[in-house]
């Protein structure tokens, strides 16, 4: 993950020594907080990080580089890479797209070696800083040690307390840092050992892609929230968040990293380490609602077909007299293919996306902002006016961008819209790496369902149900008693302990005393 989140978005900020900090004027008006933000995402969910290394291989940068492009869906804002070249560690951190950096030929020189781990990321709280872009490296007694980390970790400030208080130095703001105090203050002997002693000690989600100057190392949580595939590429073992990673490059899936897993490649070859009692996994249902590409392959599962059977239940569900579909692109697409071949309502291109507008593009003032969605999104008037639409978008946060789509379909002359979601209301916050607002600000955690409908302007509204989402995975539904997947958001049913909620003492939303310039 990159910057530490407060569980609480209720508490007050504290600074870790001054103690209480001005949080500055409250937004006035909740409703109109698509006018303060910026992003024109506003009704996307955000997953932090993809991860990817290789060992072995003689021009590991490169191909490191190359799987980060293919992950590049999983996080935006920064990129970095590190490697070894059998002396001595060489790191490349930079702000911005993979290609803006790693595109360059001197700038794979300067990262020699046949090891390497790569990330990319978000930010979620907090700036875009250059000390939080990973993968994180210390100097350890034992060597160096490089680590990239997608997930969250649930107990990340109450164990970051705990070495502050013991006298570690913090460089940055990310609970990935956590993980490489553990494994300093480790007074095992082997590093393998020292690395494992260290994931006992947390909690939440995680997926790890780690190196030292003779190991690559990739870590799972122990219910696999988080993915992890291994490949392999020339003879060569490769780590990457998913399978796409692997296409890109030309490299053969091998299989998933296990749940609760460690596996290590070195000189001697592939040593796999359980050192977590088994127990049922629950990998992130949003995977396959959002994150993931829709050509990987997650869980053994097509991301395009679950995406495909998530539409055909909704048309199942909540069928209405149309006379086409339309998706919101891109990720609406795979779904409202499946509706239409359910439901026998054409399929339509309605929403033009744009490419190439770039987020800096936007101007901080009201007007243009309001403008934001047609910079990315355009009507194409031709397959709608005059007719009864169906919208279909994979998720609903906030709602903010849903509103403006509606707006935008009506003013090309849409005779009715009729907004579907092929995924159940999102009522709960995320805390194992997808960036979402707090529970006051999900839609559909604070509004009923005829309240959003009227608040985004459609027709009619209608989600994907709980048992709907678990019959298009194969499922026969939900059994609340042993769910199959990661599904909090819609259901509050955690599957991990949440301590940093837990804590008593006030958690600190400002981590550094240190401000950057980005």
């Amino acid at each position: 993950m990159d910057c530490i989140q407060s569980p609480s978005d209720d508490a007050a900020q504290y600074d870790l020594d001054l103690g209480p900090i001005d949080p500055g004027p409250p937004n006035s008006d909740p409703q109109d907080s698509d006018l303060q933000d910026s992003d024109l995402e506003g009704d996307t969910l955000r997953e932090e990080c993809g991860v990817f290394g290789i060992f072995g291989h003689p021009e590991a940068a490169a191909i490191t580089a190359l799987g980060l492009h293919a992950l590049q869906h999983r996080g935006q804002e920064a990129a970095g890479i590190v490697s070894f070249d059998g002396s001595r560690f060489h790191s490349e951190r930079r702000l911005g797209l993979v290609g803006d950096t790693f595109s360059r030929r001197e700038v794979i020189e300067r990262l020699p070696g046949t090891i390497a781990v790569g990330h990319v990321r978000y930010s979620t709280t907090g700036a875009t800083i250059l000390r939080n872009v990973q993968p994180l490296f210390a100097e350890l007694n034992a060597g160096g040690f490089a680590v990239g980390h997608n997930g969250n970790l649930t107990n990340g400030l109450t164990l970051r307390r705990e070495l502050v208080r013991n006298g570690a130095m913090m460089q940055s703001t990310t609970d990935t840092e956590v993980i490489l105090h553990l494994v300093a203050q480790s007074k095992r002997n082997r590093f393998i050992d020292r690395f494992i002693e260290s994931l006992r000690a947390i909690e939440g989600a995680y997926s790890l892609v780690s190196m030292t100057n003779k190991k690559l190392i990739g870590a799972r949580d122990p219910l696999g929230i988080r993915p992890l595939v291994l490949g392999e590429l020339d003879g060569c073992p490769i780590l990457a968040s998913e399978t796409c990673a692997l296409d890109i490059i030309g490299a053969k899936y091998v299989r998933d990293v296990n749940p609760g897993e460690v596996i290590v490649f070195d000189e001697h070859g592939t040593q796999s380490h359980k050192p977590f009692p088994p127990m049922p996994p629950r990998p992130c249902i949003f995977e396959y609602i959002y994150f993931s590409r829709p050509d990987s392959i997650v869980g053994g599962r097509s991301v395009y077909d679950v995406r495909k059977a998530m539409g055909a239940e909704l048309a199942r569900e909540s069928y209405v007299e149309a006379d086409v579909v339309v998706p919101v692109p891109d990720s609406g697409v795979p779904a409202a293919i499946g509706y239409s071949r359910e439901s026998g309502v054409p399929f339509e291109l309605g929403i033009i996306r744009n490419h190439y507008v770039g987020r800096t593009f936007i101007q901080p003032t009201q007007s243009v902002r309001e403008l934001g969605v047609r910079m990315k999104h355009s009507a194409n008037r031709a397959a709608i006016e005059g007719k009864r639409i169906v919208l279909i978008d994979d998720s609903l946060v906030r709602g903010t961008t849903s509103k403006k789509i509606v707006k935008m379909m009506r003013d090309a002359g849409a005779r009715e819209v009729h907004f579907r979601i092929a995924s159940p209301p999102i009522t709960h916050p995320d805390y194992y790496g997808i960036d979402t607002p707090d529970r006051t600000g999900l839609l559909a955690a604070t509004h009923s369902l005829e309240e959003m409908r009227i608040l985004i302007g459609a027709d009619t509204l209608a989600f994907l149900s709980v048992d709907g989402i678990y019959r298009a995975m194969g499922e026969p539904g939900r059994d609340p008693a042993h769910p199959k997947f990661t599904d909090h958001c819609f259901t509050g049913d955690y599957p991990t302990p949440l301590t940093d909620m837990a804590q008593a003492e006030p958690q600190p939303r400002q981590l550094s005393l240190l401000a950057e310039a980005s």
